[in-house]
C-alpha cells in the first residue's frame, strides 16, 4: 500500500480522535516534538522499526521523543495502535501528515523568516501583519544569517519578500553595471 495513503488515513483518524477529546492542540505540540526528533536523530526511526525491540520498549522510546512523562494518553493510545498493527515504518510520515492536517484544519500558514540578528519584536510584528493579510494564523520559522548585513527575508504562502541590505546592495551594483555598459 502507498506510504502516503496509510499515513494520511492514520493521521486523519488521530486528528478526529483528539478533536473529540478536545486535545488536538496538545497533541499537535507533541507530534511536532516527535517529528523534530525524527529529523534530528536518525537512529530513532531505525529503533522504532527494529523488530527485535518489543512494543513496551518502543512505546517508552516514543513517549520520551514526544515530550516525556507529560505525553497525552490519546497520543500514547495512537502509538499503541500503530505498533500493534505493525505500521511503525509509517510513523514518521504519519507525524508529518498529522501536522499538515492540523494546520489545514486550524487555518495555519507556515513561513520562514531569515534575519541578520535575532529580533523577537520583528517576528511578532510580521506574524501579526501576515496573519491579518492572509486571514490565517502564521507560524514563522526563524533563522539568523549574518550575510544579510541587515533587514530580513520572509517567505509565506509562496510569496517571498527580500528586504535585506545585502539584496539592496546587489541591486545597486547591478544598476551601476547596467549603466556603465551603456556608456562604453
Amino acid at each position: 500500500m502507498n506510504t502516503g495513503v496509510v499515513s494520511r488515513r492514520y493521521a486523519k483518524a488521530l486528528l478526529a480522535y483528539v478533536k473529540a477529546a478536545k486535545k488536538e492542540d496538545k497533541v499537535y505540540e507533541e507530534v511536532k516534538t516527535l517529528a523534530s526528533y525524527f529529523e534530528r536523530v536518525a537512529g530513532l526511526r531505525h529503533a522504532v522499526e527494529n523488530p527485535v525491540l518489543d512494543i513496551p520498549a518502543k512505546l517508552k522510546l516514543l513517549r520520551e521523543a514526544a515530550g516525556g512523562a507529560g505525553v497525552s494518553q490519546e497520543l500514547m493510545r495512537f502509538f499503541g495502535l500503530v505498533l500493534e498493527e505493525k505500521r511503525e515504518k509509517f510513523l514518521q510520515f504519519m507525524t508529518w501528515s498529522y501536522i499538515d492536517l492540523y494546520r489545514e484544519d486550524k487555518n495555519i500558514l507556515i513561513g520562514k523568516l531569515t534575519t541578520a540578528v535575532p529580533s523577537p519584536k520583528l517576528v511578532a510584528y510580521l506574524q501579526k501583519t501576515l496573519s491579518e493579510a492572509n486571514n490565517a494564523t502564521v507560524e514563522l520559522e526563524t533563522k539568523v544569517d549574518a550575510n544579510l548585513i541587515g533587514g530580513y527575508i520572509v517567505e509565506v504562502a509562496g510569496t517571498r519578500m527580500d528586504a535585506s541590505v545585502a539584496n539592496q546592495l546587489k541591486r545597486v551594483e547591478q544598476q551601476f553595471i547596467a549603466k556603465n555598459r551603456r556608456i562604453i
